[in-house]
Order: structure tokens, then sequence, then C-alpha cells
């Protein structure tokens, strides 16, 4: 009996950031960009040399460590480390060029957050990222409204970026990378920010012990 071809990929989701530590904010809107947006596969790429950082980040060796052990039980998600890899400057663009040719049928849809949404207009080649992918945005304290159309209001991106644009509702969740790097140095519990095998590897590494 002839076995069935597996489905086409057709649905593909970019999620980029430093990850820097990756903390729970960060695995529950990749979790709900799955759900809601019923993708086939979520690319998890850990940012190389971010051209937008004005701090030196944590070795590559250990973001994409953590990354792996934060992104583990979702069994869509892959972490992809071609930004790490890439030499030069750090741009959503090449990755998505890359991407498109990989997933020629498959429609992309590039993950944010609403902070990186409001400073859109300062992406690099923004005109071709939004002709490569739906730009979706997660707000963590969503607004009941267009809920459940899941669509973003003008107002919730850089208002000079118009485009098509889509929304990932989340729970409050004021999870902050910045703040769980300060809370390490200062000798705090990271409680529930970050998960288990997350928070033993920033432990066992002596990650953050100084104040970034």
């Amino acid at each position: 009996m002839k076995l069935a071809s597996p489905l086409p990929i057709q649905r593909v989701g970019v999620y980029g950031g430093a990850f820097d530590p990756p903390h729970s904010a960060h695995t529950e809107l990749a979790r709900a960009a799955i759900q809601q947006l019923q993708l086939d596969a979520l690319h998890i790429l850990p940012t190389g040399q971010a051209w937008h950082k004005q701090r030196n980040l944590t070795s590559a060796e250990h973001r994409v460590a953590m990354t792996r052990l934060a992104f583990a039980p979702l069994a869509r998600a892959q972490v992809d480390e071609r930004e790490i890899r890439r030499s030069g400057p750090t741009y959503t663009v090449d990755t998505l060029r890359e991407l498109a040719a990989e997933y020629p049928a498959a429609q992309l849809f590039l993950l944010m957050g609403q902070d990186q949404s409001e400073s859109l207009s300062q992406w690099h080649e923004i005109g071709e990222i939004k002709r490569l992918a739906i730009i979706c945005v997660a707000e963590r304290d969503a607004p009941e409204i267009s809920k459940a159309q899941g669509q973003v209001h003008s107002q919730d991106v850089d208002p000079v970026v118009p485009g098509n644009f889509r929304k990932i509702v989340l729970p409050l969740m004021p999870h902050s990378a910045t703040d769980i790097r300060l809370r390490v140095a200062s000798c705090h519990p990271l409680n529930a920010l970050v998960c288990e095998t997350v928070a033993s590897y920033i432990q066992d590494h002596h990650l953050y012990l100084t104040a970034r």
C-alpha cells in the first residue's frame, strides 16, 4: 500500500530575539502563535550581531543553549541558528528571504512584541519585510476590542508603517529579560519568570552575576 505523502508546510512562524535569557513570556507568545495562527512550523531565531542592541549580548553559545531548553516543550518550534552563524549585522529581512526560498509555497508570519512594533519604521528594508511576511504583534495586555477578529489597530504599531498586521492575544505577562538579569545580579529568586531548566542553566554557568 502506498503511504500518503506528508502534508506540505503552509504556515511558517518566524520569531527572533536576543533571548538573553528566554523567559516565560517568550514561550507563551510562541505557544499562542502556534495555536492562534495555526502554524505548521515556528522558527525560533536567537539573534547574532543585532544592529539595534546597545549592550553586549551574552555569548551565542549560552543563548542558543537556553533557547533550546526554553522552547523544547513546543513540538512545532525549532531553534534556528542561522542568524548566529551569519557574519556582520543581523537583519530580519535576510532571514525572511532565506525562509521564503526554503518554503516557496508557505505564508510567513513574523512574530514580535508590541514594543518592537512601535519602531518598525526603523527596521532595515521594512517594505520588503511586509512583502515577505504578515507581521503579527503580541500584546501582553491586549484590549478586549478586536480580540475575536485578531486584528491590530493602527495605533498599536508604528503609525508610519501601513501594512498587513495580525494580533496575537496574550494574558498580561510583565516579563522582561532586563528585569531577570537584574534579579540574578541581585540574588533574587526568578520564580516562574523562566522555566526550571533555564533557571538551572543560568545558575550552573554563573550567568548575569553583573547587572547590565
